[in-house]
């Protein structure tokens, strides 16, 4: 039987990630609530950089702004960084909710 995670959304790293500088508090099952600094993100996942405790494969849950709760899989670490992917695309609507909260400069905002 394999391991790790069972995603339901495909590995989409090509997808247009935007630059944040956003904390949030994600619930980790075995470290319970763990502090993640999220550098940039997109409709399938996020980065979080200044990461320690967290294998890949580890499930965290998150709340975003206009998302919600969401759960999702460390898929890669590096150093002190790690990429995230959502177990669910973000919807457009709610995605863009996200980003004006979380990106308050306009000019960090992608057009379009």
């Amino acid at each position: 039987m394999a391991g790790g995670a069972q995603l339901s959304v495909t590995d989409l790293r090509r997808s247009t990630r935007h630059p944040v500088d956003y904390s949030v508090i994600a619930e980790h099952l075995s470290h319970g609530d763990v502090t993640m600094h999220i550098s940039n993100i997109s409709a399938h996942g996020f980065m979080v950089d200044g990461i320690k405790d967290i294998s890949r494969g580890d499930r965290m849950i998150i709340r975003l702004p206009g998302v919600g709760r969401i759960e999702a899989y460390c898929i890669w670490i590096t150093d002190d960084r790690a990429g995230f992917q959502f177990e669910r695309i973000v919807r457009i609507d709610d995605f863009q909710t996200m980003i004006t909260e979380m990106q308050p400069n306009p000019a960090l905002r992608r057009r379009g």
